[in-house]
């Protein structure tokens, strides 16, 4: 019996592996893409989403790291870990908040028009498919896992394919109307949902550790 879960608990670490391998090597790819073409069109709302992929990316490379250390058998720090995984993802997505932020409100003062916006309506075809595959797989993995870590990577997909959903209507919008500020509006939106996951990233890690001392409180009572 110990044997069987034993193993059990091994696959579904070698599977959280597997995805967060997957996250880090689809976010590179989609993050340059993104950036390249959203710098030479001069689409805010692409080169937003291309520096929301590499976030999606440090995300990626907290969980991967910490499975890597579960799976050698360090499951008495596993809380130590997911915090520290939880608050690199969450400080990641206040900056590229802040940062698109400032960007979005200079491009409108400048009243700044992309060349074009058909980059940004393929990237966010491709991504919103990807990414719906891609939650489906974490969210079972994390909850068979139990891990607040693994699930708010899940929520990072779940952002990126809603930010791929504002990168769709923004870009498509411009397409069809030529209005410029949208594609500074749709920054914008990117801007409002990496700065909520930011928030959620932190708040699980607070919980957690208010989980932690609560039962280490209650241990030195009894």
């Amino acid at each position: 019996m110990l044997c069987d879960k034993f193993l059990r608990l091994q696959e579904l670490y070698r599977k959280a592996a597997i995805l967060a391998l997957i996250t880090i090597s689809y976010n590179i790819i989609e993050g340059i893409v993104s950036v390249w073409f959203g710098a030479a069109d001069e689409t805010l709302s692409l080169f937003g989403f291309g520096l929301d992929s590499f976030v999606e990316v440090i995300s990626g490379v907290g969980i991967w790291h910490m499975v890597r250390r579960l799976r050698r058998g360090e499951e008495e720090k596993r809380d130590s870990f997911e915090r520290r995984a939880l608050r690199i993802t969450g400080g990641a997505f206040y900056l590229l908040a802040a940062g698109l932020v400032v960007t979005a409100g200079l491009s409108i003062y400048g009243g700044h028009r992309p060349e074009t916006t058909v980059w940004g309506i393929v990237v966010s075809l491709v991504s919103i498919s990807f990414m719906w595959l891609l939650i489906r797989h974490k969210m079972k993995v994390g909850k068979a896992l139990n891990s607040p870590a693994i699930l708010a990577d899940a929520a990072c997909s779940r952002a990126c394919l809603l930010l791929s959903v504002v990168l769709l209507a923004a870009s498509a919008g411009y397409e069809l109307t030529g209005i410029g500020y949208l594609d500074s509006l749709g920054s914008l939106a990117i801007a409002w949902l990496s700065f909520r996951e930011g928030r959620e990233a932190f708040d699980k890690a607070d919980g957690m550790a208010c989980s932690c001392s609560c039962a280490c409180g209650a241990a030195e009572k009894s």
